[in-house]
């Protein structure tokens, strides 16, 4: 399982790719750019390509890229995805909608959060008291309605309105529209989708008790589709397995519990029902974004071949050791 920096192509490199040193070597892990990487793949080789790439919520791997940078980012990985899937195959992407997109130009949601109040006077009964009894200042109000003259001003004024006073305003964006852009200009159809429901990610919602928004507890994956004859072998799957999440638009898997491998770990369960789903066994899964080497992992667990891309030395070192852990003669692989 050779572990092999790609980027740029190096002669030592060129010597260890496949047949005639075009091509980069199946079960292996490449550090480098996923949009040069991508370019160094068998044309027509990959059953299935399923990822998670940032979703520019503020990683720490992910701090560099302007929305700009991180658009273009995904287009061309999407648009280098074309020319090496397999006619009929898969891409698979896993996203959520972007949570905390600071954009200044929106107005500004302020929420007048009544049940954080310690003090239940409102607005409307300041202003009822102050018309009934007009020559009263607000430190007279004050006394009549039992509150401080700091709570008549605040009311009157509405500075104790909390959310967007001095920073500004989170927008939330959905992705599905920039996401099937890029894939219908690359060529590719969107075929289906699920939805990952996980455990409630609470720093991806700060928001939660000063607002009626939700917590952020689900993810998408959208399966693209190459023109091609696909192959539908339900035999991959037993009944329970098709009838419970095979066949499901709603898939319940539970977060990792801890993220000491990688800040965005998914569990192993996420890209193995994907991989069992959608790819033959012995076919080629590719992740662009390998992070710590879960889909590798799914894959080499389900009899499946690898290929792995990421720009983090550390994590290629991770993923390879967690390969190797999960090595397993195909025979002893699921089918």
């Amino acid at each position: 399982m050779p572990v092999i920096s790609a980027d740029p192509v190096s002669s030592n490199l060129a010597s260890e790719m496949q047949d005639d040193g075009r091509f980069l070597l199946d079960n292996s892990l490449y550090c480098g750019d996923a949009r040069n990487l991508l370019q160094q793949v068998r044309p027509d080789s990959v059953d299935l390509s399923f990822w998670s790439p940032p979703y520019y919520v503020g990683k720490s791997y992910e701090r560099s890229l302007s929305f700009q940078d991180w658009q273009h980012l995904l287009e061309q990985v999407i648009l280098h995805h074309f020319p090496i899937l397999k006619p009929g195959g898969f891409l698979v992407i896993n996203i959520a909608d972007i949570l905390a997109f600071s954009d200044p130009s929106i107005p500004r949601i302020q929420a007048d959060n009544v049940t954080s109040k310690k003090v239940r006077i409102t607005k409307e009964e300041v202003l009822l008291a102050r018309q009934a009894n007009p020559h009263l200042n607000r430190y007279q109000l004050a006394k009549l309605l039992g509150c401080s003259e700091q709570t008549i001003d605040r009311r009157l004024k509405h500075n104790n309105v909390r959310g967007g006073k001095y920073a500004a305003q989170t927008r939330v964006l959905p992705v599905a529209g920039l996401v099937d852009g890029w894939a219908s200009k690359a060529g590719f159809y969107l075929y289906d989708r699920r939805i990952w429901v996980k455990d409630p990610c609470w720093q991806n919602s700060r928001w939660h008790s000063l607002s009626y928004r939700s917590v952020d507890e689900f993810e998408y994956l959208y399966f693209y589709w190459k023109p091609g004859i696909t192959t539908i072998d339900r035999s991959r799957l037993n009944s329970h397995e098709w009838s419970q999440w095979g066949s499901r638009g709603v898939w319940y898997i539970p977060s990792v519990r801890t993220h000491e491998e990688h800040e965005a770990q998914f569990p192993v369960e996420l890209p193995r029902r994907v991989i069992r789903l959608l790819s033959r066994p012995s076919g080629l899964v590719l992740d662009c974004f390998v992070g710590s080497g879960t889909t590798a992992v799914a894959a080499i667990q389900e009899g499946r071949r690898y290929l792995g891309f990421d720009i983090v030395p550390q994590n290629i070192e991770q993923a390879a050791c967690r390969c190797h852990q999960s090595q397993v003669p195909l025979s002893d692989a699921r089918p």
